[in-house]
């Protein structure tokens, strides 16, 4: 026996919570916020994404594979970059056109001890970024993109600092121009790509 059918788009619906999230945070939203955004009652919200903490999750997904996609595509560039510069420029473009900077900046930045499960949720989505962009950095100082002696972990950390920087600045109402600045900026400073193109050990 199969279940009654329900009479909504999951994925739309899920959209709606996560502009929810975004726009007041895990600990700012109430169930009543999520369940009058997606025009579902809470029994219909529980049966199609579980809780609370666990539509969050689904909400955190659905903004890494849609707004957040930038990232994705940043790390398949040619050069570190041109990594960094998609990095930085996705990021302004998604935190100055959504509701709240970054989720996965601002979605948990302060929580209850009852929530810091979900804070360390975000903290480590956070890491493996980081963790990303290292090991794509870590390739570039083999190719000779970068210099031999580069500390590609803290360079990653560098340029993900700069990035939360702006998600905080576009929350706090700085304008696209200013922040493009910014980043431009930043990417003055980064060593251009042909400087090491025949470094010592590079490889073939």
């Amino acid at each position: 026996m199969t279940g009654r059918p329900r009479g909504f788009d999951v994925d739309e619906r899920l959209d709606r919570a996560l502009e929810v999230f975004w726009r007041q945070g895990y600990e700012g939203t109430a169930m009543s916020d999520l369940t009058e955004a997606m025009g579902i009652n809470r029994p219909s919200l529980y049966a199609a994404y579980g809780n609370k903490e666990s539509l969050f999750r689904k909400s955190l997904d659905r903004y890494l594979e849609g707004p957040a996609a930038y990232v994705t595509t940043a790390l398949a560039e040619p050069t570190s970059r041109a990594v960094v510069e998609a990095l930085l420029y996705g990021a302004i473009r998604v935190v100055t056109g959504g509701p709240n900077g970054c989720l996965v900046v601002q979605g948990a930045l302060a929580t209850g001890a009852q929530n810091a499960h979900v804070q360390e949720e975000i903290a480590a989505r956070r890491r493996s970024g980081e963790a990303e962009l290292a090991a794509r950095f870590e390739r570039a100082r083999a190719e000779g993109d970068l210099p031999p002696d580069a500390d590609c972990a803290a360079l990653a950390r560098y340029v993900w600092s700069i990035s939360y920087g702006l998600s905080v600045q576009a929350a706090g109402g700085v304008s696209r121009g200013d922040l493009n600045r910014v980043a431009a900026l930043a990417l003055s400073t980064w060593p251009p790509t042909e400087t090491y193109a025949h470094a010592p050990g590079r490889a073939e």
